[in-house]
């Protein structure tokens, strides 16, 4: 784990950011993950799920749809620690991604990759190989979603997408500056005004 969290670690001084360092690593039955709202130098979710000991991640600039076949860029970021999931609070000025984090929706999903044959991938191997399907059991967020890698001009990048199923419907991604944290109910403005005041 300390391996995977190398990036993670070199971006961060612990003596300044509150974010966990990621020490504990214990990962639970069924595979995580987490979706947070991220006030830094811009406006972004990050959409994060747990492969092994730790959650691999992206940055999705216009954050997860329920609208099935509504595509979102999302860019891969270092790998974070299983503990980040319960983040939420201040990153401070002048340290990487400084700003605002609140936990926006969680919960847990289920790995349904396979290969053209029909038979299960490992989860971990599909990411590698740039397509991954799994069905989310979140707070808000449920149902089938993909991510596929394909590469632009400058950075390697990926879609994130609702698959259609079932009855049509679905809801596109919250305005970030109303959307409230599943954990505590706050606001990015409320977290923000609660730590000035700590």
């Amino acid at each position: 784990m300390k391996e995977r969290l190398r990036d993670y670690h070199g971006k961060r001084d612990f003596d300044r950011t509150r974010e966990p360092e990621g020490r504990a690593g214990a990962a639970g039955a069924e595979p995580r993950f987490v979706v947070q709202i991220h006030d830094a130098s811009t406006m972004h979710f990050d959409f994060r799920l747990q492969v092994g000991d730790v959650l691999k991640s992206w940055s999705v600039p216009k954050g997860p749809s329920g609208i099935p076949k509504d595509k979102r860029l999302a860019v891969p970021t270092e790998d974070h620690p299983l503990e980040y999931e319960e983040f939420e609070g201040v990153i401070p000025e002048g340290q990487y991604g400084g700003g605002t984090v609140i936990v926006w929706d969680h919960g847990t999903y289920e790995p349904l990759s396979h290969d053209r044959e029909g038979r299960s991938v490992d989860f971990a191997e599909s990411i590698e190989h740039g397509h991954a399907t799994f069905r989310l059991h979140g707070s808000k967020l449920h149902g089938t979603y993909a991510l596929t890698r394909f590469r632009g001009d400058e950075d390697e990048s990926w879609l994130l997408v609702k698959k259609a199923e079932g009855r049509a419907g679905g809801h596109g991604a919250p305005d970030p500056r109303r959307a409230r944290s599943v954990r505590s109910g706050r606001t990015l403005s409320q977290v923000a005004a609660d730590d000035r005041e700590k």
